[in-house]
């Protein structure tokens, strides 16, 4: 299934952090909180001004990025867990960061 977000909306699919701390110790599930980084999966158009004009998103697809922590909705598309959020709730892009930890499923 193709999903297409509207407007100022895009589709982030979390990005797991580890499950254990630098000194060994695994974290339970249960413990951990959910990661407030993900990757951009798909970007709306852009927001429609009061006189009709469009301004475009400044995300794009595979954009690395931060989002507060209750940020979004959570949805299941293709069995995958992923977020719909305003654009505006995008803390920051992550530029030049080699991707860490793995991908939720």
């Amino acid at each position: 299934m193709k999903f297409r977000p509207l407007h100022d909306r895009v589709l982030v699919r979390r990005v797991e952090t580890e499950e254990k701390t630098a000194g060994g110790i695994i974290i339970p599930d249960t413990a951990q909180e959910k990661p407030s980084e993900g990757v951009i999966v798909a970007a709306g158009t852009g927001v429609r001004r009061d006189d009709g004009s469009v301004v475009a998103l400044e995300l794009k697809a595979g954009d690395r990025v931060l989002f507060g922590k209750w940020g979004g909705t959570e949805v299941k598309i293709d069995g995958e867990d992923l977020l719909i959020m305003k654009e505006s709730d995008i803390l920051g892009v992550i530029e030049g960061a080699a991707p860490k930890g793995k991908k939720k499923k």
